[in-house]
């Protein structure tokens, strides 16, 4: 059996810390949606508790809640400081590095029922690692016309290299759409070169959203998180033997379809 203790202390967490494992699955909340969003507020959730259930420890070692007593492994939290505000207790935390490795991966089972009930238990409490996944924001490649992705989404693809994805996406090219969830509007591009659609998504990764896009750009230098509201989906397939005029001529007729009050992102 492998355990998440095991995991943690080969990977540099201090066994002679003080450390408590906290499992956060609320009824009425989608806890785990909102991390899945935007993990600060899942982060300031965590840091206001009606009791002081971190004031004495000096790391949490954070899990969200799934079906039964699975548990999904989310960081590791420093606890800097704690102040009361009114009757709740206020922390502030910094995650640690060094678990990336592990991060939104790995699954535990919190333990049977009986043993199960208290949120925040004791380093000491071993917990079974029974699965180890890819990341939280994972899905499945289908098929070239089967999927939208989110940006997040998209992210943790290109940052993991997941070949089922990046085989298929390498070998062609294509005519490819971002929609503005904010604001319904529309780009549309032209994929073509040595790694095809996932050699130009790549570059959106690598570039927090923006592509080399002015609009683009200005959105994200106003706001460093409005790639979030970016979904990435594929149009047209064309195989690497069209020639990039060709690519281009798809591309253009792809603008003029949506018409132009659609296609606003579209300014390089």
């Amino acid at each position: 059996m492998i355990t998440i203790q095991e995991l943690l202390f080969n990977r540099g967490l201090n066994q002679k810390s003080r450390i408590k494992l906290a499992r956060h699955k609320e009824h009425g909340l989608d806890l785990y949606n909102d991390y899945r969003e935007d993990p600060k507020t899942f982060t300031n959730y965590q840091n206001n508790q009606a009791q002081d259930v971190f004031g004495k420890v000096d790391y949490v070692v954070s899990f969200l809640g799934e079906d039964g007593m699975r548990s999904r492994f989310i960081g590791v939290y420093r606890v800097l400081s704690k102040k009361k505000v009114g009757k709740r207790f206020h922390y502030e935390t910094r995650e640690e590095s060094g678990f990336e490795d592990l991060k939104e991966r790995v699954i535990i089972n919190w333990g049977v029922p009986s043993s199960a009930r208290a949120w925040h238990q004791s380093i000491k409490i071993e917990k079974e690692v029974i699965e180890i996944q890819h990341g939280l924001h994972y899905q499945q490649f289908t098929d070239y016309a089967g999927f939208t992705l989110k940006y997040r989404e998209l992210k943790e693809i290109v940052n993991n290299q997941y070949s089922d994805w990046k085989n298929v996406l390498s070998i062609i090219n294509g005519i490819y759409l971002i929609s503005d969830s904010k604001t319904g509007m529309l780009y549309v591009g032209a994929a073509y070169g040595k790694d095809g659609i996932w050699g130009r998504w790549s570059a959106y990764i690598r570039s927090n959203g923006h592509g080399g896009n002015k609009t683009l750009k200005r959105l994200v230098y106003e706001d460093e998180k409005y790639s979030l509201n970016f979904n990435f989906s594929i149009l047209m397939v064309l195989p690497k033997t069209v020639t990039p005029k060709e690519i281009i001529e798809k591309e253009v007729l792809f603008k003029e379809k949506f018409g132009k009050n659609a296609c606003l992102l579209n300014n390089n």
